[in-house]
Protein backbone atom coordinates (compact mmCIF):
# COMPACT_ATOMS: atom_id res chain seq x y z
CA UNK A 1 0.00 0.00 0.00
CA UNK A 2 1.02 3.95 -0.03
CA UNK A 3 2.23 5.40 2.87
CA UNK A 4 3.11 8.82 3.43
CA UNK A 5 6.50 8.81 5.45
CA UNK A 6 8.77 10.90 7.47
CA UNK A 7 12.08 8.85 6.97
CA UNK A 8 14.78 11.13 7.54
CA UNK A 9 15.69 13.67 9.99
CA UNK A 10 15.80 17.15 8.08
CA UNK A 11 14.08 15.35 5.20
CA UNK A 12 10.85 16.38 3.49
CA UNK A 13 8.13 13.75 3.60
CA UNK A 14 7.96 11.19 0.84
CA UNK A 15 4.77 8.44 -0.36
CA UNK A 16 6.10 5.01 -0.41
CA UNK A 17 5.21 1.48 -0.63
CA UNK A 18 4.92 -0.12 2.77
CA UNK A 19 2.88 -3.89 3.15
CA UNK A 20 -0.64 -3.83 4.60
CA UNK A 21 -0.62 -3.79 8.42
CA UNK A 22 -2.67 -7.00 9.86
CA UNK A 23 -4.43 -6.34 13.20
CA UNK A 24 -3.49 -7.93 16.23
CA UNK A 25 -5.06 -8.67 19.60
CA UNK A 26 -7.36 -6.29 20.40
CA UNK A 27 -6.86 -4.12 17.16
CA UNK A 28 -8.61 -2.73 14.51
CA UNK A 29 -7.97 -2.24 10.90
CA UNK A 30 -9.30 0.88 9.16
CA UNK A 31 -9.17 1.66 5.26
CA UNK A 32 -8.55 5.13 5.66
CA UNK A 33 -11.19 7.54 3.91
CA UNK A 34 -9.15 10.45 4.86
CA UNK A 35 -6.65 11.85 6.51
CA UNK A 36 -5.54 15.55 7.94
CA UNK A 37 -2.40 17.46 7.21
CA UNK A 38 -1.51 19.98 10.53
CA UNK A 39 1.18 22.44 11.31
CA UNK A 40 2.28 19.66 14.15
CA UNK A 41 3.38 17.78 11.71
CA UNK A 42 5.55 20.62 10.12
CA UNK A 43 7.10 21.11 13.90
CA UNK A 44 7.83 17.29 14.29
CA UNK A 45 9.35 17.50 11.10
CA UNK A 46 11.66 19.74 12.12
CA UNK A 47 12.84 18.84 15.49
CA UNK A 48 16.63 16.95 15.86
CA UNK A 49 16.58 13.39 16.28
CA UNK A 50 16.97 13.66 19.84
CA UNK A 51 14.31 15.82 20.09
CA UNK A 52 11.91 13.13 18.29
CA UNK A 53 11.50 10.21 21.10
CA UNK A 54 10.87 7.92 18.59
CA UNK A 55 12.54 6.47 15.47
CA UNK A 56 11.83 6.68 11.93
CA UNK A 57 10.44 6.48 9.58
CA UNK A 58 7.40 7.62 10.37
CA UNK A 59 3.54 7.14 8.74
CA UNK A 60 2.30 10.30 8.89
CA UNK A 61 -1.66 11.44 9.92
CA UNK A 62 -2.81 12.02 13.45
CA UNK A 63 -6.49 13.06 11.93
CA UNK A 64 -7.86 9.71 10.62
CA UNK A 65 -11.21 8.86 9.80
CA UNK A 66 -12.12 5.69 7.73
CA UNK A 67 -13.91 2.09 7.38
CA UNK A 68 -13.44 -1.26 9.27
CA UNK A 69 -12.03 -3.17 7.46
CA UNK A 70 -10.57 -6.46 9.59
CA UNK A 71 -10.82 -6.57 13.78
CA UNK A 72 -8.07 -8.30 15.71
CA UNK A 73 -8.84 -11.11 17.87
CA UNK A 74 -10.95 -10.09 20.82
CA UNK A 75 -12.73 -6.93 19.51
CA UNK A 76 -16.52 -7.11 19.98
CA UNK A 77 -17.51 -3.25 19.86
CA UNK A 78 -17.34 -2.33 16.32
CA UNK A 79 -18.12 -3.98 13.09
CA UNK A 80 -16.37 -4.41 9.84
CA UNK A 81 -17.74 -1.55 7.10
CA UNK A 82 -18.27 0.56 10.76
CA UNK A 83 -17.18 3.97 9.44
CA UNK A 84 -15.43 5.70 12.32
CA UNK A 85 -13.39 8.48 13.12
CA UNK A 86 -10.37 8.40 15.12
CA UNK A 87 -9.56 9.28 18.66
CA UNK A 88 -5.68 10.55 18.30
CA UNK A 89 -4.36 10.86 21.73
CA UNK A 90 -3.98 7.27 22.76
CA UNK A 91 -3.20 6.47 26.16
CA UNK A 92 -2.49 3.47 28.61
CA UNK A 93 -6.60 3.28 29.04
CA UNK A 94 -6.36 2.07 33.24
CA UNK A 95 -4.70 5.04 34.67
CA UNK A 96 -6.62 7.93 36.72
CA UNK A 97 -6.70 10.48 34.15
CA UNK A 98 -7.77 7.72 31.12
CA UNK A 99 -10.48 6.36 33.46
CA UNK A 100 -11.82 9.59 33.00
CA UNK A 101 -11.68 9.34 28.97
CA UNK A 102 -8.86 12.08 29.79
CA UNK A 103 -6.37 10.04 27.51
CA UNK A 104 -4.58 12.92 26.16
CA UNK A 105 -3.60 13.34 29.53
CA UNK A 106 -2.83 9.90 30.14
CA UNK A 107 -0.20 9.89 33.41
CA UNK A 108 2.23 6.42 31.72
CA UNK A 109 2.19 7.29 28.15
CA UNK A 110 6.12 8.54 28.42
CA UNK A 111 6.67 5.56 30.51
CA UNK A 112 4.86 3.02 28.72
CA UNK A 113 5.94 4.10 24.75
CA UNK A 114 2.13 5.13 24.06
CA UNK A 115 2.28 7.79 21.15
CA UNK A 116 -0.39 9.24 18.68
CA UNK A 117 -0.73 7.64 15.85
CA UNK A 118 1.51 10.16 13.08
CA UNK A 119 3.45 11.15 16.05
CA UNK A 120 5.62 8.36 16.68
CA UNK A 121 2.91 5.83 15.72
CA UNK A 122 2.12 4.88 11.95
CA UNK A 123 -0.53 7.29 10.99
CA UNK A 124 -3.48 7.46 9.17
CA UNK A 125 -1.82 8.92 5.81
CA UNK A 126 -1.58 5.64 4.24
CA UNK A 127 -4.07 3.59 2.61
CA UNK A 128 -4.93 1.24 5.97
CA UNK A 129 -3.80 1.81 9.62
CA UNK A 130 -3.85 -0.06 12.74
CA UNK A 131 -6.19 1.39 15.76
CA UNK A 132 -4.52 0.12 18.76
CA UNK A 133 -8.19 -0.24 20.40
CA UNK A 134 -11.83 0.39 19.91
CA UNK A 135 -12.17 2.51 22.59
CA UNK A 136 -10.30 5.01 20.03
CA UNK A 137 -12.80 5.10 17.29
CA UNK A 138 -15.88 6.85 17.33
CA UNK A 139 -18.68 6.47 14.94
CA UNK A 140 -19.61 9.31 12.07
CA UNK A 141 -23.15 8.25 12.04
CA UNK A 142 -23.34 9.77 8.36
CA UNK A 143 -20.55 12.62 8.64
CA UNK A 144 -18.75 13.36 5.56
CA UNK A 145 -15.86 11.62 6.22
CA UNK A 146 -13.13 14.34 4.50
CA UNK A 147 -15.01 17.03 6.25
CA UNK A 148 -15.10 15.54 9.82
CA UNK A 149 -11.62 14.62 9.76
CA UNK A 150 -10.13 17.72 10.90
CA UNK A 151 -12.09 18.09 13.69
CA UNK A 152 -10.47 14.76 15.45
CA UNK A 153 -7.90 17.33 16.13
CA UNK A 154 -8.77 20.81 14.29
CA UNK A 155 -12.15 20.54 15.86
CA UNK A 156 -11.19 18.72 19.19
CA UNK A 157 -8.07 20.97 20.35
CA UNK A 158 -9.83 24.12 20.27
CA UNK A 159 -13.40 22.87 21.68
CA UNK A 160 -11.33 21.62 24.40
CA UNK A 161 -9.66 25.22 24.85
CA UNK A 162 -13.25 27.33 24.55
CA UNK A 163 -14.94 24.86 27.25
CA UNK A 164 -12.84 25.59 29.96
CA UNK A 165 -13.46 29.48 29.19
CA UNK A 166 -17.05 29.69 28.32
CA UNK A 167 -18.24 30.54 32.08
CA UNK A 168 -16.45 34.08 31.29
CA UNK A 169 -17.77 34.16 27.97
CA UNK A 170 -20.83 35.97 28.95
CA UNK A 171 -22.69 38.53 26.77
CA UNK A 172 -20.74 41.74 26.26
CA UNK A 173 -17.54 39.88 26.55
CA UNK A 174 -14.99 39.51 24.29
CA UNK A 175 -12.76 36.08 22.59
CA UNK A 176 -9.82 37.12 20.54
CA UNK A 177 -8.86 34.19 18.56
CA UNK A 178 -5.52 34.35 17.21
CA UNK A 179 -4.52 32.81 14.00
CA UNK A 180 -7.47 32.10 11.97
CA UNK A 181 -6.10 29.01 9.65
CA UNK A 182 -7.12 25.49 10.18
CA UNK A 183 -7.53 25.30 14.25
CA UNK A 184 -8.40 29.20 14.23
CA UNK A 185 -11.75 29.29 11.91
CA UNK A 186 -13.40 26.19 13.73
CA UNK A 187 -12.39 28.17 16.96
CA UNK A 188 -14.61 31.51 15.45
CA UNK A 189 -17.11 28.70 14.63
CA UNK A 190 -17.21 26.82 18.02
CA UNK A 191 -16.87 30.51 19.90
CA UNK A 192 -20.16 31.63 17.67
CA UNK A 193 -22.35 28.67 19.03
CA UNK A 194 -21.39 28.15 22.66
CA UNK A 195 -21.34 31.77 23.71
CA UNK A 196 -22.27 35.26 23.34
CA UNK A 197 -19.13 36.68 23.03
CA UNK A 198 -18.07 39.05 20.66
CA UNK A 199 -15.38 37.16 18.36
CA UNK A 200 -12.21 39.07 17.56
CA UNK A 201 -9.89 37.50 14.94
CA UNK A 202 -6.13 38.26 14.35
CA UNK A 203 -4.00 37.24 11.66
CA UNK A 204 -1.24 38.71 9.65
CA UNK A 205 -2.94 37.54 6.17
CA UNK A 206 -5.90 39.15 4.44
CA UNK A 207 -7.01 35.53 2.87
CA UNK A 208 -7.48 34.29 6.41
CA UNK A 209 -9.00 37.02 8.03
CA UNK A 210 -11.73 37.17 5.16
CA UNK A 211 -12.20 33.23 6.01
CA UNK A 212 -12.57 34.09 9.53
CA UNK A 213 -15.52 37.13 8.92
CA UNK A 214 -16.67 34.49 6.35
CA UNK A 215 -17.17 32.17 9.24
CA UNK A 216 -18.55 34.38 12.14
CA UNK A 217 -15.89 36.93 13.31
CA UNK A 218 -17.26 40.24 14.38
CA UNK A 219 -14.03 41.53 13.96
CA UNK A 220 -11.14 40.52 11.54
CA UNK A 221 -7.67 42.70 12.24
CA UNK A 222 -3.86 42.51 11.04
CA UNK A 223 -2.10 41.27 13.88
CA UNK A 224 1.14 43.53 14.37
CA UNK A 225 2.74 45.09 17.22
CA UNK A 226 -0.13 47.37 17.87
CA UNK A 227 -3.00 44.46 17.70
CA UNK A 228 -3.19 44.42 21.76
CA UNK A 229 -4.13 48.30 22.04
CA UNK A 230 -6.45 47.57 19.22
CA UNK A 231 -8.30 45.03 21.32
CA UNK A 232 -8.38 47.45 24.27
CA UNK A 233 -9.96 50.17 22.30
CA UNK A 234 -12.50 47.63 21.16
CA UNK A 235 -13.32 46.53 24.62
CA UNK A 236 -13.59 49.85 26.37
CA UNK A 237 -10.08 48.98 27.62
CA UNK A 238 -11.11 46.34 29.88
CA UNK A 239 -9.53 43.61 27.23
CA UNK A 240 -10.27 40.17 26.33
CA UNK A 241 -12.13 38.09 28.74
CA UNK A 242 -10.80 34.70 27.05
CA UNK A 243 -7.67 34.84 24.09
CA UNK A 244 -6.78 31.79 21.77
CA UNK A 245 -3.20 31.68 20.29
CA UNK A 246 -3.35 29.50 18.04
CA UNK A 247 0.10 29.92 16.39
CA UNK A 248 2.21 30.16 19.52
CA UNK A 249 4.92 31.86 18.00
CA UNK A 250 6.59 35.15 20.82
CA UNK A 251 5.12 37.49 18.87
CA UNK A 252 1.71 36.26 19.23
CA UNK A 253 2.12 34.79 22.81
CA UNK A 254 3.46 38.42 23.87
CA UNK A 255 -0.21 39.73 21.68
CA UNK A 256 -2.04 37.44 23.63
CA UNK A 257 -0.79 38.39 26.80
CA UNK A 258 -1.34 41.75 26.73
CA UNK A 259 -4.94 41.45 25.33
CA UNK A 260 -6.66 39.33 28.45
CA UNK A 261 -8.75 41.51 30.92
CA UNK A 262 -8.33 41.17 34.54
CA UNK A 263 -9.11 37.47 35.69
CA UNK A 264 -9.22 36.54 31.99
CA UNK A 265 -7.75 33.62 29.96
CA UNK A 266 -5.32 33.11 28.15
CA UNK A 267 -4.67 29.96 26.11
CA UNK A 268 -2.14 28.84 23.85
CA UNK A 269 -2.95 26.26 21.39
CA UNK A 270 -0.08 27.21 18.63
CA UNK A 271 3.12 25.19 19.19
CA UNK A 272 5.50 28.02 17.62
CA UNK A 273 7.86 27.95 20.54
CA UNK A 274 6.53 31.05 22.74
CA UNK A 275 6.64 31.57 26.04
CA UNK A 276 4.27 34.07 28.32
CA UNK A 277 5.79 35.21 31.62
CA UNK A 278 3.18 35.13 34.58
CA UNK A 279 3.48 36.74 37.95
CA UNK A 280 2.38 39.26 39.67
CA UNK A 281 2.37 42.87 37.61
CA UNK A 282 3.26 40.82 35.12
CA UNK A 283 0.44 39.67 33.62
CA UNK A 284 -3.28 41.33 34.33
CA UNK A 285 -4.36 40.69 38.13
CA UNK A 286 -5.65 37.28 38.19
CA UNK A 287 -5.05 36.08 34.69
CA UNK A 288 -5.39 32.09 34.22
CA UNK A 289 -2.88 31.01 31.44
CA UNK A 290 -2.67 27.07 30.42
CA UNK A 291 -1.47 25.54 27.25
CA UNK A 292 -4.18 22.45 26.64
CA UNK A 293 -3.44 19.35 24.89
CA UNK A 294 -6.48 18.25 22.66
CA UNK A 295 -9.44 16.74 24.38
CA UNK A 296 -10.82 13.67 25.91
CA UNK A 297 -12.85 10.73 24.46
CA UNK A 298 -15.93 12.26 25.09
CA UNK A 299 -15.06 15.92 24.08
CA UNK A 300 -14.79 14.06 20.39
CA UNK A 301 -17.87 12.91 20.80
CA UNK A 302 -19.21 16.64 21.78
CA UNK A 303 -17.29 17.80 18.51
CA UNK A 304 -19.11 15.65 16.62
CA UNK A 305 -22.44 15.93 17.64
CA UNK A 306 -21.65 19.99 16.88
CA UNK A 307 -21.36 18.50 13.18
CA UNK A 308 -24.30 16.53 13.24
CA UNK A 309 -26.25 20.28 14.36
CA UNK A 310 -24.71 21.75 11.44
CA UNK A 311 -22.94 24.71 13.24
CA UNK A 312 -19.06 23.57 12.26
CA UNK A 313 -17.80 23.75 8.82
CA UNK A 314 -14.60 23.55 8.00
CA UNK A 315 -13.43 24.65 4.91
CA UNK A 316 -11.00 21.90 3.26
CA UNK A 317 -8.54 21.18 0.19
CA UNK A 318 -8.63 17.57 -0.91
CA UNK A 319 -5.32 15.84 -2.32
CA UNK A 320 -4.80 12.41 -3.23
CA UNK A 321 -1.93 10.77 -1.46
CA UNK A 322 0.66 11.31 -3.98
CA UNK A 323 -0.29 14.78 -3.83
CA UNK A 324 0.74 14.51 0.50
CA UNK A 325 3.91 16.56 0.23
CA UNK A 326 2.78 19.09 -2.43
CA UNK A 327 -0.06 19.83 0.62
CA UNK A 328 2.47 20.15 3.30
CA UNK A 329 4.75 22.58 1.06
CA UNK A 330 1.34 24.93 0.63
CA UNK A 331 0.94 24.34 4.53
CA UNK A 332 4.38 25.78 5.28
CA UNK A 333 4.17 28.38 3.05
CA UNK A 334 0.43 29.65 4.43
CA UNK A 335 -1.08 29.08 1.22
CA UNK A 336 -3.92 26.27 2.54
CA UNK A 337 -7.58 27.51 3.09
CA UNK A 338 -8.53 26.04 6.11
CA UNK A 339 -7.63 22.43 6.40
CA UNK A 340 -5.71 20.41 4.18
CA UNK A 341 -6.93 16.46 3.50
CA UNK A 342 -5.64 13.67 2.20
CA UNK A 343 -7.57 10.88 0.14
CA UNK A 344 -5.58 7.95 0.40
CA UNK A 345 -8.10 5.22 -1.64
CA UNK A 346 -9.60 8.21 -3.79
CA UNK A 347 -12.34 10.71 -3.51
Amino acid sequence: MKAVQYREVGAAPEVVEVPVPAPGPGEVLLKVTAAGVCHSDIAVMSWSKEQLGFPLPLTLGHEGVGTVAALGDGVATVEIGDDVAVYGPWGCGNCAKCAEGKENLCLRADELGIFPPGLGAPGAMAEYMIVDSPRHLTPLRGLDPVKTVPLTDAGLTPYHAIKRSLPKLTPGSTAVVIGTGGLGHVAIQLLRALSSARVVALDVSEDKLDLAREVGAHEALLSDKDSADKVRRLTGGLGAAAVFDFVGAPPTVKTAGACAAAEGDVTIVGIGGGTLAVGFGVTPYETSVTAPYWGSRSELGEVLDLAHSGVVDVQVETYGIDEAPKAYERLHDGKIRGRAVILPNGS
